[in-house]
């Protein structure tokens, strides 16, 4: 595929170095004549030194074949106007990375649609949402940034004595907008079918719109789970993010910031955190803040070292849990010898999303889930394919689930009596046996 990439910064040069080896034709914009050359050196990529906003930059960057274009520069504006340039010059695809979470929040503008803009990608929250897999230890099924947000995923432990214990999940009343996606145990991980039958121990991932999944999930408790602690070390674009996701659920949320201003901030955008203003780097600030007693401790502060010297000393302190944000790769192979649990870095965060975008066809992005023994496919539904002719329930889809559509803007869970129309923008969950069938009805 033929992917143009505005930006040759660290997150740029990243997906170019991932996807030149792998078959695709690279070409890399930026202003600075220094920057390319040193790409030039070290990467088989095309470069053009211009403006990304300059439709003749564009041109010859080649927009007009691209299947893939990926604004990734440092300046949100620079992103969203020369990915719109690109879709409308001819870019099958375009994905513009902004930093400002007002671009992202739909409720008042919606930006994406407005610039005719595929999908607009913060690194900050991609980072977030992959801490908070390794704190929920939800490794099933991700979707959380399907769909503008308008999904919520939970993955819930079917407890003894629970009302859904012994039931199929055609016996259940999960309320409207409400699907199980998977099924897990000891042995392995599936789709959920209706004939299926709960057992205590398994996971199941419940798949909703807002507001729908925290009834239904009562039903597979036997009592409230405990509430975690999570220490957030940093307020920066990545703490704050994952206060605002953990805050709904059953964790006490506490952040450590340094500045003031950003404290102030900070209080005011969340509803439930707690905010203290200290230094993370002082252990006598760490222990007035009682870090030793955290479930979870985030080191998420802009700096490397500053996230090594702090998670170290919250494991010394007592903390149950170490997840740390690094940014160096040179620094994988020493934080588990330093007592650090997880370790995210955000350029692999993103490298890894961007990789799921270089799809042909009407699958606009593929990734894997249920740790590689499903799939999640977001699949754009064209006119006259079967999927079209009737409603979900007559089709044969085997091991696969549509989670999820997008219609005119408007997020729902389907049920067994929807019918998808061409243009609708389809979240399909599935297994590699049923990749047959899949492509059948959605013609590809």
């Amino acid at each position: 595929m033929d992917v143009v990439i505005l930006g040759g910064g660290t997150v740029g040069q990243s997906i170019a170095a991932m996807l030149g080896p792998n078959g695709h034709n690279v070409c890399l914009v930026d202003e600075s004549a220094d920057v390319l050359e040193r790409l030039e050196e070290t990467l088989d990529i095309q470069t053009v030194r211009g403006n990304g906003c300059d439709a003749a930059t564009l041109f010859q960057a080649g927009v007009l074949n691209a299947g893939l274009f990926l604004g990734v520069s440092n300046v949100d504006e620079v992103n969203l106007i020369g990915s719109s340039l690109a879709r409308s010059m001819g870019a099958d695809r375009s994905i513009a990375r902004v930093y400002n979470d007002a671009y992202r929040d739909s409720s008042t503008f919606d930006y994406r649609r407005h610039f005719g803009v595929d999908r607009l990608l913060s690194l900050e929250r991609l980072t977030a949402l992959e801490l908070i897999k390794n704190i929920r230890a939800e490794n099933l099924f991700a979707m959380e940034h399907y769909l503008r947000g308008g999904v919520e995923i939970r993955e819930l432990t079917v407890e003894s004595h629970c009302r859904v214990e012994g039931k199929s999940l055609k016996e259940l009343d999960l309320g409207p907008g409400v699907r199980v996606g998977l099924i897990s145990d000891e042995e392995k991980t599936h789709i959920a079918v209706a004939d299926d039958v709960l057992k205590a121990g398994q996971h199941v991932t419940l798949i909703g719109t807002e507001g729908t999944v925290d009834k239904a999930k009562q039903l597979f408790e036997d009592r409230l789970p405990p509430v975690l602690r999570v220490v957030i070390a940093g307020g920066g674009d990545v703490g704050y993010n994952l206060a605002r996701v953990l805050e709904r659920g059953r964790f006490s949320v506490v952040i450590i910031e340094r500045d003031r201003r950003r404290c102030e901030e900070l209080a005011d955008k969340l509803d439930d955190a707690t905010v203290l203003q200290a230094d993370v780097t002082r252990r006598a600030e760490m222990e007035e803040a009682r870090v030793g007693t955290a479930d979870v401790f985030v080191a998420a502060t802009g700096r490397d070292e500053d996230n090594i010297v702090c998670g170290v000393e919250a494991r010394e302190l007592g903390a149950d849990r170490i997840l740390s944000v690094v940014r160096r790769p040179d620094y994988a192979n020493v934080l588990h010898k330093l007592g650090i649990d997880v370790a995210v870095s955000p350029r692999e965060v993103m490298a890894r999303q961007v990789l799921g975008y270089v799809q042909s066809g009407p699958v606009l992005s593929r990734h894997d889930a249920a740790g590689g023994h499903a799939e999640v496919l977001e699949i754009e539904v064209k006119p006259d394919t079967p999927i079209t002719t009737g409603p979900l329930k007559q089709h044969r889809l085997g091991r696969s689930l549509i989670a999820a559509f997008e219609r005119d803007g408007f997020v729902r869970v389907p049920g067994a009596n929807d019918t998808l129309a061409a243009g609708d923008v389809a979240i399909v969950l599935t297994q590699l046996e049923s990749s047959t069938d899949l492509a059948a009805v959605f013609g590809f």
